[in-house]
């Protein structure tokens, strides 16, 4: 997982386009390959460019990196967002000499992020972690619930209003309904995770285990570090463009001030995701595909194969998450077992909420992470 880390802090400022042919995601590609016990995608033993720092769900490794619902204009009431962001300047990494890495653990964080002049689209991992810097718990995935409703997405089959030629589901299974319950298991999720982090693991951040990479090659202190990690070729790469072996960070403040696992990111993913997934059909085919064009300042249509709601939403999950490893501040194992707390959060709620309804209903249907459809 560390070695995960120093490549996607290297490769921070390379477009997703352009992950196949460039030299730093080629050579991730190649040693995260040869890793047995690497938990990220693989075909045969082999990380391609393609599957490179993506998720693990079929909808992760399908299309574009970044999901639809990141990249769509959102429509919120009698406006309309555009999804362009105010990212961060380029090549400014943060705790890369040891005296800033110690300044930042002692709290005398004393910089600030350059911002690009221009609004982008999400084209790199800096822009995606610049995304889940500044983004409210279920920002993402609000968007996402009222982007579905404005492309005018069918809801899940069981909906008990779906088919009546009369009626329609307003606060149960309407607008209000669904988006009440993206909020609902946002905060719930939130809680789980912080049990989690405090009260049962209390797990070191990247950055801190960067500081005993660094002072372990120092010979100022000495810890059981896997060999992998000291012969990796990531750790020469920043070794020669830092002079350290820090994890270099995205956020001059570095992780935040409470244990990395679960991933807070995670769980509310996990959570919100599996809510609209129950809400809506999740084999319904997005129309209008797009990607970001290579410099973020425009979109480009997306010819490839299919993209589905239930794929697009793993895709979100996937993104919001990853986007802070690739800043530098969670694990691949935050990530994972951060969406499945989620999931089993949501579940939970559903599994009270469908006890409340006075409408006949047989239960929602959804995929889980998994791969498994089930029904609440």
């Amino acid at each position: 997982e560390m070695i995960e880390l120093y490549w996607q802090a290297l490769a921070r400022d390379v477009p997703f386009t352009d992950y196949k042919t460039h030299a730093l995601t080629n050579a991730a590609s190649a040693e995260l390959s040869k890793l047995p016990a690497f938990n990220g995608p693989k075909v045969k033993g082999q990380i391609t460019t393609e599957q490179l720092f993506r998720g693990m769900t079929a909808g992760d490794l399908n299309g574009p990196y970044v999901s639809q619902f990141l990249l769509k204009n959102v429509p919120c009431g009698a406006m309309t967002v555009v999804q362009r962001i105010h990212t961060a300047a380029p090549y400014i990494d943060f705790m890369t000499s040891f005296e800033t890495w110690l300044d930042v653990q002692n709290g005398n964080e004393q910089w600030k992020n350059q911002i690009d002049a221009a609004p982008r689209y999400i084209r790199s991992g800096r822009d995606l972690g610049e995304y889940v810097h500044w983004d409210f718990t279920y920002q993402a995935f609000l968007n996402a619930a009222l982007i579905l409703m404005g492309m005018g997405a069918p809801r899940d089959s069981a909906n008990p209003y779906k088919n009546s030629q009369t009626q329609s589901g307003f606060s149960t299974f309407g607008a209000p309904h669904i988006l009440d319950a993206v909020a609902r298991v946002a905060n719930c999720g939130l809680k789980a995770a912080w049990y989690q982090k405090w009260a049962l693991h209390r797990y070191l951040r990247p950055e801190e285990f960067g500081g005993r990479v660094q002072v372990h090659w120092n010979g100022k202190a000495s810890y059981p570090i896997h060999a992998s990690i000291l012969k990796s070729a990531a750790l020469e790469q920043v070794f020669r463009k830092h002079g350290s072996y820090l994890l270099p960070q995205a956020y001059p403040e570095g992780c935040p001030a409470h244990p990395a696992y679960p991933s807070g990111h995670a769980v509310i993913a996990g959570a919100c995701t599996t809510v609209l997934k129950a809400f809506f059909d999740e084999s319904y085919v997005i129309p209008n595909a797009v990607t970001a064009r290579a410099d973020g300042l425009a979109l480009l249509p997306y010819k490839g194969s299919q993209l589905t709601v239930g794929g697009e939403l793993d895709k979100l999950a996937s993104n919001i998450s990853i986007g802070r490893n690739m800043a530098g501040i969670h694990w691949r194992t935050d990530y994972i077992e951060g969406l499945k707390l989620g999931e089993a959060v949501a579940l939970s709620v559903m599994m009270d909420m469908k006890d409340c309804f006075s409408e006949r209903f047989g239960g929602f249907s959804l995929t889980k992470f998994n791969g498994k459809t089930v029904t609440i």
